[in-house]
């Protein structure tokens, strides 16, 4: 099981450095995210970006999405098997086919709409990032969370530890 661990970096050229010594402590680059206000410079610096799946609300809106139309369509088969004279033709079968038809639903708007929003384990960190901070996301081991904790405090006194998801979403 992966923690993500979250760091606040002053400078493009702290964040160049630490990313390094990350890498030579055998964390792979996948595993760490940069967010910051500019892109570009993330690029052009050559730093890991994050992704959509990281700066946005994307998963949690599933997650949403699937449970709120999971249980409308588990409504609505009640419903529709309530409904005197067709309620006995329809069975069982009307409820699970409107439920499991619900959770699709769900699974395919939440996205959408969680796109739009920023992801709200990142909103503590706006005001810094809107200063030209850049924040790093770093999924790892739970066995190695303090020794990349320590890593980071030893070589950059300068990066501030903000502190440790349980556990990583279930995507990036």
């Amino acid at each position: 099981m992966k923690r993500r661990l979250y760091f606040l970096v002053p400078e493009v050229s702290v964040a160049k450095d630490t990313v390094a010594d990350l890498l030579l402590n055998h964390v792979p680059e996948r595993d760490i995210h940069i967010v910051a206000k500019d892109h570009q410079l993330l690029k052009q610096e050559e730093l890991p970006e994050a992704t959509v799946l990281q700066e946005k609300d994307v998963v949690p809106a599933m997650q949403k999405g699937v449970a709120m139309g999971g249980a409308t369509g588990l409504l609505a088969g009640l419903i529709a098997v309530a409904i005197p004279g067709i309620g006995l033709a329809l069975g069982g079968g009307a409820i699970l086919a409107t439920t499991v038809a619900g959770a699709g639903f769900g699974a395919f708007v939440g996205p959408m709409l969680g796109i739009s929003a920023n992801s709200s384990r990142l909103e503590q960190f706006e005001q810094a990032i809107d200063a030209g901070q850049l924040l790093m996301l770093i999924d790892i081991a739970k066995e190695r969370v303090d020794d990349i904790r320590a890593i980071v405090a030893r070589h950059h006194p300068q990066v501030q530890i903000e502190g440790l998801e349980p556990t990583v979403p279930p995507f990036p």
